[in-house]
C-alpha cells in the first residue's frame, strides 16, 4: 500500500493512481482520440481540398498535433481530467494538488510525445526496417511505463519532467 503524498489543509490527501488503470485510461484515450484525430484530419482535407494523403502530410501531421494538444493540454488545465480519467477515476494535479497551469499541462502534453517519438525516429533517421522500429517502439513503451514503478508517486518520466503526477479520485 502506498502513503499519500500529500493534502492541503483539512482535506485528504491524495493517492497516485495504481499505474494498470492509467494504462487502461491510455487506451481508452487512444479510441477516443481516434474520432478527435478523424474529424481533425477530415476537416483539413475539405478545407485544403487535399485528394491524396500525399499531397499536404507534413502540414496534416502538424495540424492534427496541434488539435490533439489543444484537447489535452485545454481539458487537463481545466479541470485535470478527460473522458477517460474520469471514467477511471483518475486526476492530473500540479504541485498544489489542484488542476495543473497551462504552462504545466503543455510541458507534459510536449514530454508525453517521448512515449513514441524516439523509436519511430529509428525509421526515418537511420534507414531501420519497419518491423525493427515496430519491435524497438513496444520495447520503448514497455520500458517507459514500467519506468513508473520507481518513484513514490509513480510518475511516467513526462509527469517528472512537467511536475505533475496522476492521483485517484475518491468515489
Amino acid at each position: 500500500m502506498t502513503e499519500p503524498l500529500s493534502s492541503t489543509a483539512g482535506a485528504p490527501a491524495l493517492r497516485p493512481a495504481s499505474i494498470r488503470r492509467r494504462l487502461a485510461a491510455l487506451v481508452y484515450e487512444g479510441v477516443l482520440l481516434f474520432g478527435v484525430v478523424f474529424v481533425a484530419g477530415l476537416a483539413f482535407s475539405v478545407v485544403m481540398q487535399q485528394r491524396s494523403g500525399l499531397t499536404y502530410h507534413n502540414r496534416l501531421s502538424a495540424w492534427i498535433a496541434v488539435v490533439v494538444g489543444v484537447y489535452f493540454v485545454g481539458l487537463w488545465h481545466a479541470s485535470g481530467q478527460t473522458l477517460p480519467m474520469k471514467t477511471w477515476r483518475l486526476r492530473l494535479v500540479g504541485p498544489s494538488d489542484t488542476p495543473p497551469s497551462l504552462r504545466r499541462a503543455t510541458i507534459r502534453y510536449l514530454a508525453a510525445w517521448l512515449w513514441f517519438l524516439p523509436p519511430l525516429a529509428l525509421h526515418p533517421l537511420f534507414g531501420v526496417t519497419l518491423p525493427h522500429t515496430l519491435i524497438a517502439a513496444a520495447i520503448w513503451f514497455v520500458l517507459w511505463a514500467a519506468s513508473a514503478a520507481f518513484g513514490a508517486a509513480r510518475q511516467f518520466p513526462h509527469d517528472r519532467i512537467a511536475g505533475t503526477r496522476v492521483v485517484d479520485v475518491p468515489r
